[in-house]
């Protein structure tokens, strides 16, 4: 949902946040407001450890929102001016946007038309002397194929960083993204499989940058006996304790709200398969796949005009993500052409989102299949006039 946006004639919305039973949640909010400790205490502990379990890790860093789990990512790992971090060209501004702040140079890589993600071969084309980290992104939960990125980065000494941040839950090859790389890097925007309303996580496995994540979310500050004293300059990036309220509500059905994604992007599939201008995003062999979102690719059809007919219908739909390098920053910034990146460009223009959240009854996805079969009818009956 765009924010701001009039839903009041959309019948089916793109996401809604799913609590399930609201009764536990109550309780901690009710805990929370009665005593008076609203920012980084006992909830934001317990949510950490629970989603730290759930991934196998020691240790995991809850912070405001995804991008600043990437931001503080890139600063503990030294990420300076002048450095370079492979980014993909088809992904959410904020990927790029954190190597911006911190001062580097993002260097974009196409995408796999199939996929949605990076691949090995692109990365390799790109490393130079200046080159730092890479971050691959699992887009829309789909697993990127990390075996040959891994390989990539290890002979090259490079860190690598998993924009994680629709697949909590994914699996590549029976290891959780996130969990893979040097640091990962999670969302719980309210569009994703659980929600904090805004927050994020950075998990590591090595101790040091743990205590670094610690404290750069924290203003740059850690314990010197009964103060605290600056270490370095940080930031104040610290979850509330409603939002990790909010989270733990969620997290212990975690796997729950994976399997009923799991069958409504089976459904949707199946729906899908008769309409031979829609693709639908494919995995790599040996991953699970959370569906944070269920994003489809119009074949040689723009989303625009399809976009606002749904809407007309009732049904609110949106672009799958970015093409960075059409983006008005990155373009004027870097000089780019829409051929540059030329995959990234066409699912820029032709990928769509569809409805997709838990609580969604199946009749929701043939009503939506429907109309979106009846769009494109429309629409190319129109383009043929």
């Amino acid at each position: 949902m765009v924010q701001g946006q009039d839903l009041s004639r959309v019948k089916i919305r793109l996401s809604k946040p799913y609590f399930g039973d609201k009764q536990n949640l109550m309780t901690m909010i009710k805990d929370i407001l009665e005593r008076g400790f609203l920012v980084q205490g006992n909830y934001v502990a317990q949510f950490e450890k629970r989603v730290a379990e759930y991934l196998g890790v020691k240790q995991a860093v809850a912070v405001s929102s995804g991008t600043a789990a990437l931001h503080i990512a890139l600063v503990a790992l030294g990420i300076e001016p002048g450095d370079e971090v492979i980014v993909p060209a088809y992904t959410f501004p904020a990927t790029a946007n954190v190597v911006e702040l911190v001062g580097g140079e993002p260097v974009f890589v196409d995408i796999d038309l199939n996929t949605y993600d990076i691949q090995a071969d692109h990365i390799t084309k790109v490393i130079s002397p200046r080159t730092k980290a890479i971050i691959p992104v699992h887009l829309f939960g789909n697993p990127s194929d990390m075996d040959p990125i891994m390989e990539v980065a290890r002979a090259c000494g490079l860190a690598v960083v998993e924009d994680a941040a629709g697949a909590l839950g994914s699996e590549y090859k029976r290891e959780k993204c996130g969990t893979i790389g040097t640091l990962g890097c999670f969302s719980f925007h309210p569009r994703k499989i659980i929600t904090t309303g805004e927050g994020g996580m950075v998990i590591t496995k090595d101790d040091l940058l743990v205590e670094s994540l610690r404290r750069l979310r924290n203003h740059g500050m850690k314990a010197a006996g009964p103060v605290l004293d600056l270490v370095t300059p940080g930031f104040n990036y610290r979850l509330s304790e409603t939002g990790a309220a909010l989270g733990m509500s969620q997290v212990n059905d975690l796997q729950d709200r994976i399997r009923g994604r799991q069958k409504l992007a089976g459904y949707y599939k199946n729906l899908l398969e008769q309409i031979p201008e829609v693709s639908v995003q494919r995995a790599p062999a040996d991953a699970t796949v959370a569906w944070q979102a269920f994003v489809v690719r119009l074949r040689e059809r723009e989303n625009g005009p399809i976009i606002k007919r749904l809407k007309e219908k009732g049904i609110e739909t949106t672009i799958g993500t970015y093409a960075l390098h059409v983006l008005k920053y990155y373009q004027n910034k870097y000089h780019f052409l829409p051929s540059d990146y030329p995959n990234a460009a066409i699912l820029f223009t032709e990928c769509l989102a569809l409805p997709f959240y838990n609580g969604m009854s199946m009749e929701m996805i043939d009503e939506i299949v429907k109309a979106l079969k009846e769009t494109l009818d429309e629409n190319q009956t129109s383009e043929g006039k």
